[in-house]
């Protein structure tokens, strides 16, 4: 089953600054399966968050058709969430009350909020930071939080832009594996944006590589899950894989 479809989907738009019409995707087309994690990797201006943007809703298409569950995208809804690279946490809620705010903002009693935000906090291993707010923890939780914020409204589809670009390399890693657990466990679709081809093929099912707004090439990664960097950092498969995508991308 097709959750999400892209059908010859093209973006253009006015750069004041050329003074000309610009054309960030062109005639792209994709299918995404209900439970699917996806990976899209390209050179930066290819198009990556300009496709995530439409699919959220936040920009219309310019030609072609966007649709979920058969459904067109016309805009916005609960059933797409949002993680960006930015934390984009509220700072005057406590970590609960922003983990609780999608449910909260669905009409959901307090008592239901706080339960289904106190259930996912503990998914993500941040139960005890409950009562705390966004500048009392480090980089790596903030982001963390984000991320449950985002699964706790119970998307169907859930959009990342470069979640993790902000933080260390360590974090990175260890935020990596924690998305991937939180994914086994919860199965929501997810489309993950990413310059990092490392990155794209220890998360995914599928490597989608972009290039001037197109769909070069889509990879399946028959890489075994559970993954955790131990592992696989040495694994020739992974290796090979990456190094594929990596052609493809300097290729673009």
């Amino acid at each position: 089953m097709k959750s999400l479809t892209l059908r010859n989907v093209s973006k253009t738009y006015f750069d004041p600054y050329a003074g000309a019409h610009v054309t960030a995707v062109s005639d792209a087309s994709l299918a995404v399966g209900q439970g699917e994690f996806v990976s899209i990797v390209g050179p930066s201006g290819c198009g990556k968050t300009t496709i995530l943007n439409m699919i959220a809703g936040f920009i219309p298409v310019s030609s072609g058709e966007i649709l979920l569950n058969d459904q067109p995208v016309k805009g916005p809804g609960p059933e797409r969430g949002v993680v960006f690279q930015s934390f984009a946490l509220f700072p005057w809620k406590t970590v609960l009350e922003n983990v609780g705010f999608g449910p909260k903002m669905r009409g959901l009693p307090k008592a239901e909020c706080d339960k289904i935000a106190r259930e996912y906090l503990a998914l993500a291993g941040l139960a005890d930071a409950a009562e705390r707010y966004p500048n009392e923890l480090s980089g790596g939780m903030q982001q963390r939080v984000g991320v449950v914020r985002a699964l706790a409204n119970n998307p169907e589809v859930l959009l990342m832009d470069e979640p993790f670009a902000s933080v260390d390399a360590q974090t990175r890693m260890t935020l990596q594996e924690e998305l991937t657990r939180i994914w086994q466990e919860r199965r929501p679709t997810i489309i993950f944006i990413t310059h990092d081809v490392s990155e794209a093929v220890f998360l995914a099912d599928r490597v989608i590589v972009l290039s001037k707004g197109r769909v070069l090439k889509e990879l399946a990664v028959p890489l075994p899950r559970p993954r955790v960097w131990d592992r696989l950092i040495e694994d020739s498969a992974f290796k090979a894989l990456s190094g594929q995508v990596l052609q493809l991308v300097r290729s673009a």
